[in-house]
């Protein structure tokens, strides 16, 4: 099952599947990396069926397109949001009081991961909802967490210049766009049928259209062919395909290493419904599969201190040019009732970490795979923490390609929120200076210590923690991080991503602009003596050269079956307790 099935559902793909596309006589060798479309509306019954709706939406009061197809909770959960003043706070224009377009993109029941201090009690006792809306005109995402049973909205979040993920109906009406431009099956030289499509749930954007900076919603459908992949990139805002682009995908050596069990029912059950607890040693943890921030760790000790309150992976932003700038912004998490990209295999699980003949302690993995990886346009990411029984740990975001070319960037968002008040510092190749107020810095701007670190956390009693980012030095393979580090400051008032993320960051800026500066801009807060967040957002370049890959993967005959070969790349720092260290 493709992608846009595993989001549809079964009946949904059967009724595509009805539609057979015609074969192509060959591969279609396209003459130029790609085109972009004219600004044209297709003669599609479900765009005219959507502009109605669209049109019926902005004469409501409140003008909110609402989601259809909810039952009778979920329904009650949406009413409650929409008609409450602080879900309502961007609908309209003053002083004009015109409607913006706003729309509904999804109803969850909470987890444990969506809880704040502000809620948590509230929901533990009852049943509380997430409720998901996107405003088209000012590109912002408003969350709400609804009591069902007390009919009350209990908190109203934005996040500006950020998306939800897309509902179903949206996934099929990105795939009906792209099967019929003219564009697209001009470069395929064929028609190709609704199943054909991969990662049409992913949003994205191109440099030179309104999706740059993902200004517009837009996804990008994509269609494999021989050693290539053709994007469709549709603008779900206009309704419209914005262009095609042709990326290389590298010779492939095989047939799909599949696994049965990527969205098992037993993981969500056990994994991603409450929290479990570890201890091991001298270490004492939770651990939640959520639904886009993947693995979070929560009330991390060690020796009963307190060392982490919360560590999860936001995003993965995905970027295949550094001029074009197109890519996907993926999320992982949970197999079942899922918004994440690529979905967790397995279960979390325990191994040992030696140091030569001894274990020095043991590290709580995670893996995401994609229906067909190692093929094209199917990913597989790898989330890692490692746990000391000196009191080390590092949180590690890991990649194993494929992916949907050989030029690609990789930069995982992880968000690490530190238990107790800390004074953040960075050294300055003499001397620690310590960062009054919120701020970024990317790593190879800064020099490192004799030992390798580059920033350090201290508290009032002069316990606390060095950093050290990687540059290749962990025995994992990786070849230096080239991190961007933001401090952001953790307010009780304020869920900046204390409760699941939807992806807060474009696919394809190469600068600071990964998401968590918008926590910081445009008046950064004082952070001395405070309870802070690091945001680590790491850059890995794929190789698909021979004998130098990296961020890789392909299928290889070994013993007479398909066998899947990778080589990874990890990232992300380690944490080194000051009473430890010379």
């Amino acid at each position: 099952m493709n992608h846009t099935c595993a989001r549809l559902g079964i009946l949904v793909c059967l009724i595509l599947s009805a539609c057979v596309a015609p074969t192509p006589a060959a591969t279609p060798t396209p003459a130029g990396p790609g085109v972009l479309a004219p600004h044209a509306t297709l003669d599609l019954p479900a765009l005219a069926t959507r502009a109605a709706q669209v049109q019926d939406a902005l004469r409501q009061d409140p003008p909110i397109l609402l989601l259809s197809g909810l039952d009778d909770v979920r329904r009650l959960a949406q009413d409650i949001a929409v008609h409450d003043p602080r879900f309502q706070q961007d609908l309209r224009v003053p002083p004009s009081n015109a409607p913006l377009r706003t729309e509904i993109f999804g109803v969850y029941p909470t987890r444990e991961s969506d809880y704040t201090d502000s809620i948590t009690a509230a929901c533990r006792q009852s049943r509380c909802y997430r409720v998901e809306m996107y405003n088209y005109a000012k590109n912002l995402a408003t969350t709400a967490v609804v009591d069902v049973q007390s009919q009350r909205l209990l908190t109203a979040n934005k996040i500006e210049e950020s998306q939800p993920d897309l509902p179903p109906a949206l996934i099929d009406l990105a795939v009906q766009i792209a099967t019929n431009s003219p564009e697209v099956i001009e470069a395929l030289g064929f028609k190709p049928g609704p199943d054909a499509a991969t990662m049409a749930n992913s949003k994205t954007a191109l440099n030179r259209t309104l999706c740059e900076r993902s200004r517009h919603l837009c996804v990008a459908p994509t269609f494999i062919t021989g050693q290539r992949a053709l994007w469709a990139i549709v603008d779900l805002t206009d309704g419209v395909l914005v262009g095609v682009r042709w990326t290389d995908l590298g010779v492939s050596g095989g047939q799909p290493v599949t696994e049965q069990g990527l969205q098992n029912e037993v993981v969500s059950a056990r994994f991603c419904d409450t929290n479990t607890p570890l201890e091991r040693d001298g270490w004492q943890m939770n651990y939640i599969l959520t639904s886009s921030d993947g693995l979070r760790l929560s009330d991390v000790r060690f020796q009963s201190r307190p060392v982490l309150d919360s560590a999860k992976l936001v995003d993965w932003h995905v970027s295949y040019s550094g001029t074009e700038g197109f890519g996907y912004s993926d999320a992982v998490g949970c197999p079942v009732f899922s918004q994440a990209s690529i979905l967790a295999f397995g279960g979390p699980a325990v191994e040992d970490i030696r140091e030569g003949d001894r274990v020095a302690g043991f590290a709580l993995e995670q893996d995401y795979w994609g229906d067909d990886w190692p093929l094209p346009c199917n990913y597989y990411y790898d989330q890692r923490y490692e746990f000391y029984t000196d009191g080390r740990f590092r949180v590690v975001a890991g990649n194993s390609g494929r992916g949907c070319g050989d030029n690609g960037t990789y930069r995982p968002v992880l968000r690490i929120a530190m238990a107790g008040d800390y004074t953040f510092a960075q050294w300055d190749g003499a001397a620690w200076v310590d960062w009054k107020v919120e701020q970024w810095v990317q790593q190879n701007d800064s020099p490192y210590t004799q030992e390798g670190y580059q920033y350090r956390l201290i508290d009032a009693e002069g316990q606390g923690y060095t950093i050290e980012p990687g540059r290749g030095q962990f025995g994992d393979g990786g070849r230096g991080d080239n991190a961007f580090v933001y401090v952001t400051r953790r307010f009780p008032d304020r869920d900046e991503g204390e409760s699941d993320l939807i992806t807060i960051g474009p696919c394809c800026n190469t600068d600071y602009r990964q998401g968590p500066e918008k926590f910081i801009e445009p008046s950064p807060d004082p952070i001395t003596d405070s309870a802070i967040v690091i945001w680590y957002v790491a850059q890995m370049k794929n190789d698909d050269t021979p004998g130098q890959e990296y961020c890789w993967a392909d299928s290889v005959l070994e013993a007479g079956v398909y066998v899947a070969k990778e080589w990874p790349c990890y990232a992300g720092p380690m944490f080194a307790p000051l009473q430890h260290q010379p």
